[in-house]
């Protein structure tokens, strides 16, 4: 099946953002959004009568999750995803699907008369984003799922094992990434890691940090 966007080219670099902290996007994952503030309403009806392209970023510093002030500094590396999906609810908020397509680097914010901030998306540091699987063979998929298993068991939660098992590593990883209990700082070190196999490090090592935390233990190795 021919991609939608085979390259960076395809993709517009003139794009709305919607900062949320706490809020993780990666390639190929979905990220479900309940849309209610004035603003992001009108973001989301001018993003569906264009190319449906909104781009997920976090706010700089320590901020807790969730909306941001109006003006906050924001983290240079976000994703951008598509509208795949929307409903409107009686009052009148929007539920929408977004699907994650590539990270982009800011090259600048734009001044605009839009109650929505926009930006300049430089994508060409991720290009790699735009082909699946790409950086799987460095995935150590066995030490991932050890480690998987180890914070379930820690946490008395359980798992449907015969589909992780059948989950291709690239999703394994990245949904394990949005799923993972983490706070904006992680959360954003998960993002930028420069590569699938460099993400999938990053959440172990968090993983095993947090498990040596509630263990009581010190720092614990993470080769």
């Amino acid at each position: 099946m021919k991609r939608r966007y085979p390259s960076t080219a395809d993709l517009t670099a003139r794009i709305p953002v919607f900062p949320l902290s706490g809020a993780l996007l990666l390639p190929r994952t979905e990220l479900p959004l309940q849309i209610f503030e004035p603003r992001y309403l009108a973001m989301v009806n001018d993003a569906l009568a264009g190319d449906r392209l909104i781009g997920m970023i976090q706010p700089e510093g320590d901020s807790g999750e969730g909306l941001v002030p109006d003006g906050a500094s924001l983290h240079r590396v976000g994703c951008v995803g598509r509208i795949t999906a929307f409903s409107e609810t009686p009052d009148e908020r929007l539920m929408v699907t977004l699907s994650g397509i590539c990270r982009f680097r800011v090259a600048g914010e734009l001044s605009v008369t839009t109650p929505y901030r926009q930006i300049e998306a430089d994508y060409a540091p991720f290009a790699a984003d735009l082909t699946p699987d790409a950086g799987v063979a460095g995935v150590d998929r066995s030490h991932l799922l050890k480690t998987f298993r180890a914070f379930l068991e820690a946490h008395d939660m359980s798992a449907d094992w015969r589909e992780v098992d059948g989950a291709s590593t690239e999703a394994l990883v990245n949904t394990l990434s949005l799923l993972a209990p983490y706070g904006p700082r992680d959360k954003q070190a998960l993002l930028e890691a420069p590569d699938l196999a460099a993400r999938a490090e990053v959440l172990v090592a968090l993983t095993e940090m947090s498990l040596a935390r509630n263990r009581g233990d010190g720092p614990p190795s993470l080769q």
